[in-house]
């Protein structure tokens, strides 16, 4: 049976809150504020003011250094050579440049982000683009099509007492705002007229990341190093608790009560100056009242260093980073050829991303299209999104490799420069110098210049009967007399 809208939106507002517990916890490893929980109480209590649990964040390198690597530069149309310009002009005017890396990252981190499509009253040759969180935003797909079936957003406006819930819905036909009142019923916004656009198409796209066949939703990249970073941060936060101690070793008092812990104004001590080893005195002797003070030997803080490089080299394992991004170093250091080559997984894993979300975004420009123009061609539907190249050669390397393609007649010179990592504006400013010299190379041949064929006339040789032509001095063999 079909959903009517308010259906829709209940359900997709239930969804959406079951998973925003795990949501908001991923976010939070992400951003290093999540929960310690390692330190005992009264130990915490003891040390507050002197030791703080240690947060060692590889959730969010990990998830920097693929983002890192994926950057759009473009969309090409099948049989074209160069990259389309409008859709390239409505992507650069709804910043997109930014708002993909923040999806990226939020897709990497929280499993999934979306990408929004409306119509924009102010141009309408210009469709609003945009990209949001999945702590805003939920999607249910079509078990048949896979295709999203409906979506809504969710924000809330004022403060305390003035608080409003709003709500998008997103259907294929239509997108509807709606108002939660202070009974908890949704009721349609009487201030946002709906969009019945009638295009057959929920204008919702989702970058979900790692998704499988039964996790439409996604992933998160975080998954296998949240135990390791946890186990981390614990280690490193002993080992704090520990340093504390090798700073004021350990000690037991025999034969002394609260009153022989003075200074040496005859004034009591705090239990941390006591902790501290601040002078003592006391006319207390081993002898005859038994005094003594024994120091306990501290432990080791190289258990705990070689305890962080092992867990360090398991998240290195897990995630195909190369260990030295973690810190983590040989007596030997690595070669230049040995550190590329310990990059080949982690560059493996941000193609197989663009890979992913290359059609995710090309199924965006198709929605662009089809809010902009009303329908989409038939070639759009191989439409090709162009990444810069995930792997980090030298210049060197990457320019001798290019320049010997491109003299090989393997690939043409505009396939040369993207090569070489130039942009597509950079690539059209060359472009246009280019076409800029050959017409002056033209100008120049039509006038009768053959110059720029032939290169310029050389200078004859010197004529050795010419008195003006000096001769070049004798040079002795002998030795000087």
């Amino acid at each position: 049976m079909e959903r009517t809208e308010l259906e829709w939106l209940t359900h997709l507002v239930d969804c959406h809150d079951k998973e925003l517990g795990e949501l908001r916890k991923l976010d939070a490893y992400y951003e290093g504020k999540q929960p310690l929980s390692y330190m005992h109480p009264e130990l915490q209590r003891e040390l507050e003011d002197h030791v703080r649990q240690v947060v060692i964040n590889w959730p969010r390198l990990v998830v920097d250094s693929i983002e890192e690597r994926l950057d759009v530069e473009g969309f090409r149309l099948p049989g074209q050579a160069l990259a389309d310009e409008e859709l390239w002009r409505i992507w650069q005017a709804n910043d997109l440049d930014e708002q993909s890396q923040q999806g990226h990252l939020d897709a990497l981190v929280m499993r999934r982000a979306y990408v929004v499509v409306g119509t924009n009253e102010k141009d309408p040759d210009t469709p609003i683009v945009t990209v949001e969180s999945a702590l805003d935003m939920f999607a249910e797909h079509d078990p048949r099509t896979r295709n999203v079936a409906a979506a809504v957003k969710r924000w809330c406006e004022g403060e305390g007492q003035d608080e409003v819930d709003h709500a998008t819905l997103y259907l294929p036909n239509s997108t509807v705002w709606w108002l939660k009142g202070k009974d908890g019923v949704w009721v349609e916004d009487p201030d946002n007229e709906r969009d019945d656009h009638k295009l057959g198409e929920v204008l919702v796209e989702v970058l979900g990341n790692r998704t499988r066949l039964k996790h439409r939703n996604g992933i998160s990249e975080l998954a296998d190093v949240i135990p390791l970073s946890d186990a981390a941060c614990k280690i490193a936060t002993d080992m704090m608790v520990s340093a504390e101690y090798h700073a004021t070793p350990r000690r037991v008092a025999f034969g002394f009560g609260e009153d022989d812990f003075v200074d040496e104004n005859g004034r009591k001590l705090s239990v941390w100056s006591r902790i501290a080893g601040r002078i003592w005195t006391t006319e207390k002797s081993r002898k005859d009242d038994g005094a003594d003070v024994i120091q306990f030997p501290e432990a080791d803080l190289k258990n705990f260093h070689s305890t962080i490089n092992q867990l360090a080299q398991l998240v290195a394992s897990l995630t195909g980073m190369p260990p030295h991004f973690l810190g983590y170093s040989t007596a030997n250091p690595a070669s230049a050829d040995a550190i590329r080559s310990s990059e080949a997984r982690l560059v493996k894993r941000a193609e197989r991303k663009q890979r992913s979300w290359g059609g995710t975004w090309e199924r965006v420009m198709r929605l662009v299209l089809l809010v902009k123009n009303g329908e989409v061609e038939p070639e759009v539907t191989a439409l090709e999104t162009i990444w810069r190249d995930a792997s980090t050669p030298t210049v060197a390397q990457a320019a001798d490799a290019a320049v010997k393609k491109h003299q090989a007649k393997i690939v043409p010179l505009r396939q040369t420069r993207e090569d070489l990592g130039y942009t597509q504006v950079q690539i059209a400013r060359m472009e246009e110098e280019d076409e800029r010299v050959a017409q002056q190379v033209m100008q120049r041949l039509a006038a009768g210049d053959v110059t720029p064929l032939f290169g310029t006339k050389p200078e004859p040789d010197p004529d050795p009967d010419d008195p003006e032509v000096e001769e070049p001095p004798e040079v002795s063999s002998g030795n000087a007399a």
